[in-house]
């Protein structure tokens, strides 16, 4: 008997403590929270988030008739798909991982008039206690459902790979079923101007960060993307009209720089450089660099660690489009510019460079050596048959000149 009455005690404490706490009202149609215990972030799903829950609910005047917590197992589902009540999607929008709260959901958010016989009358308003404890984020890579992206584990950061950059990845590709059509656990490194296997990898990949790990669900409209791709096991997904599964893994990336912009030279990023600053034209840059054929012939070697190259940026000493490569690393940069379709290649470390003192720096003197010195610059590239480096140089002149002329 004293156990009832403490049981009975505990419950209406209990009750009183709910009634004491702050009411809040969501949307328009009548829903109200009241939070128990507050999340531990500031997150909250979004829909289509595939969600875990704890729950128990009850009638407005009854006892709890149904709960995960008794089963021992939480309840999953997708927020915002209409496999729940309309009130869990609206309410459990607004939780934070590890809330609490409970939820007085008006029959119009429930089951209506209709109720859910035999526990839920018609017309009947429901108490839910709900826990939040996780949700995978999921997002749909192709806009219509074709590549749905799940995050298992969030990546580090905000940066994500570009059209030009390369990727190292692990995964493992299976149909829906569980047969597995293609796996790399040791990794795999690729560019994703080309792709590697399945399109919807290289789509995935541009929206992941540095270690992320997620689970792609592609259907078949999106086995080939935009190519006439012919990957490992597409028969069978074909056969049997099943979804494609892919683990994935984003473990790093090389930053590529599309130089000229018409992905004709390229510039991996192999060793980070120092500061934010890189040489300009007219800059004195010293460099170590050996030029490759793709079979790794080499035909060409400038430098020395000893005894760095010294020239001067867009002076026509060094091919143009190496040159221009060279003119976006910083100090201490190592790189690989690969130029005319991987038909050659340059392994270069900027070790130095002094910038050319800006024009609008100097004094009159100054100015009008420098217009001297970029024209009979010109003239030397012109009698060397350099003409497109001689117009620059002459347009520059032209340039400096009129600065000259407007302000002295």
């Amino acid at each position: 008997m004293g156990d009832f009455n403490s049981k009975k005690s505990n419950k209406v404490n209990f009750e009183t403590k709910i009634q004491e706490l702050q009411e809040i009202v969501i949307g328009k149609e009548g829903l109200r929270k009241k939070i128990l215990q507050k999340g531990n972030s500031w997150k909250t799903p979004f829909h289509g988030d595939e969600i875990q829950v704890h729950y128990r609910v009850k009638l407005q005047d009854g006892e709890f008739f149904d709960s995960s917590y008794d089963r021992g197992k939480p309840f999953t589902f997708k927020l915002g798909q209409g496999e729940v009540i309309k009130g869990w999607d609206e309410g459990i929008a607004t939780m934070k991982k590890s809330e609490r709260a409970i939820f007085t959901i008006p029959p119009n958010l429930a089951y209506g008039e209709i109720g859910s016989p035999p526990l839920i009358p018609p017309n009947s308003t429901l108490i839910f206690e709900i826990e939040l404890i996780s949700w995978n984020s999921i997002r749909d890579i192709s806009g219509d459902g074709g590549i749905l992206k799940k995050i298992i584990k969030e990546g580090q950061g905000w940066a994500t790979p570009r059209d030009v950059d390369e990727v190292l990845v692990k995964y493992v590709a299976s149909s829906a079923d569980g047969i597995i059509l293609s796996q790399y656990d040791d990794a795999v490194e690729f560019s994703l101007m080309e792709g590697h296997l399945y399109p919807a990898m290289k789509k995935s990949l541009k929206t992941m960060r540095k270690g992320e790990i997620v689970e792609l669900t592609v259907k078949p409209a999106y086995y080939f993307g935009n190519s006439s791709f012919d990957g490992d096991g597409i028969g069978i997904l074909q056969s049997s009209n099943s979804n494609l599964i892919i683990h994935l893994e984003l473990i790093s990336w090389k930053s590529v720089v599309d130089v000229i912009g018409d992905n004709k030279v390229l510039k991996k990023l192999i060793k980070a450089g120092e500061g934010y600053d890189h040489p300009n034209e007219g800059s004195l840059a010293k460099v170590i660099y050996i030029g490759k054929l793709q079979d790794g012939t080499i035909f060409e070697r400038k430098g020395s660690d000893e005894e760095p190259f010294e020239y001067v940026c867009l002076e026509g000493q060094l091919n143009e489009n190496l040159d221009r490569a060279i003119m976006t690393m910083k100090k201490g940069e190592e790189a690989i510019v690969t130029i005319n379709s991987d038909s050659m290649f340059y392994e270069i470390k900027l070790v130095d460079f002094n910038k050319e003192k800006p024009f609008w720096k100097m004094d009159t003197k100054e100015k009008i050596e420098a217009c001297d010195k970029i024209k009979n610059e010109g003239n030397v590239l012109f009698k060397d048959g350099k003409y497109q480096c001689a117009s620059m140089k002459y347009e520059k002149e032209c340039n400096s000149f009129s600065f000259l002329f407007f302000f002295v």
